[in-house]
């Protein structure tokens, strides 16, 4: 750089180095993404002698902002990522929680968590004999949702708020945590059905609806269904590719968090185990000294 005594428009990056402005592009923090939560609500809204909100329709939860409501969703999905997801109950002063581990294209590997571990506890490799297992393991097991994350473009049916008034909404950035085995097996079919046709997700479109299902206590909870159009595909803009690295950052932000926290929790742990430790456990051997 220090050879450098002309100005040369056609080397940027260079010049920039050599003008002292290569870092300014990184030093304003570009503004992140806000995805729209994706979810089923399973009960019903209910007014004095209205049903506001039927049971079975999906939600579309702003970030800081209205929830809206609509019985059928398109979405253009961009990319799916897995991971594991544990909710812990809360104890004395500590709140409600999520143990949550980063994000990844399979889940053929051990996932670093935010509670300073690994698979939010889950035992590592193939469980051949479940039954076999004590049942302190086999409830922490059962306690952990392996979790298909969709990320995508929606556009809801006929929206409308929480009141039941229908509302006017533009396509949405969403993300879909999908964590009911049956949930998670029907929307990987779709996942399933492209990589057959050697079809990118992003190339065409899904239609979502629900169905009942009853529990034994006679309530009802709902599974999605999926229509994947295959007749008609996509053509991709420049608005796509950049929301296709914005989701890309956005997977790349939320795997830093996970990743300091566990670093943090697990040094923690370390420290922890350290104060635990009873020097007067440990043994000092002395050897004599030979005496030629």
């Amino acid at each position: 750089m220090n050879d450098i005594t002309t100005i040369d428009t056609n080397n940027y990056a260079e010049m920039a180095k050599a003008m002292g402005i290569a870092n300014e592009a990184s030093a304003q923090k570009k503004q992140g993404m806000f995805l729209a939560r994706l979810r089923i609500q399973h009960s019903a809204i209910l007014g004095t002698d209205t049903i506001k909100v039927k049971g079975g329709t999906y939600k579309l939860e702003i970030p800081d902002g209205p929830t809206y409501y609509a019985e059928s969703a398109v979405v253009r999905p961009f990319m799916q990522r897995f991971m594991y997801k544990k909710f812990v109950m809360a104890t004395g002063t500590a709140p409600n929680r999520y143990v949550k581990t980063v994000m990844a294209d399979s889940l053929n590997m051990d996932l670093k968590d935010n509670d300073g571990g690994f698979n939010c506890g889950k035992p590592s490799g193939w469980i051949e004999d479940f039954k076999s297992l004590p049942d302190a393991t086999k409830e922490l097991i059962r306690s952990i949702k392996r979790v298909r994350v969709v990320l995508g473009i929606v556009e809801l049916t006929n929206p409308k708020d929480a009141e039941g008034n229908p509302v006017d909404i533009a396509a949405t950035p969403f993300i879909w945590e999908v964590e009911n085995r049956d949930a998670f097996k029907t929307v990987g079919g779709v996942f399933t059905q492209l990589a057959k046709m050697k079809r990118l997700p992003v190339q065409h479109s899904v239609t979502l609806n629900t169905e009942e299902r009853k529990l034994p206590n006679g309530n009802s909870f709902y599974l999605p269904v999926t229509s994947l159009d295959v007749t008609n595909v996509v053509e991709l803009t420049q608005d796509d590719q950049e929301k296709f690295g914005e989701f890309m950052s956005w997977v790349q932000n939320y795997n830093e968090y996970i990743i300091n926290a566990y670093a943090e929790k697990s040094s923690s742990k370390n420290d922890e185990d350290l104060d635990e430790l009873n020097l007067d456990d440990i043994v000092d051997v002395e050897f004599e000294e030979e005496v030629a």
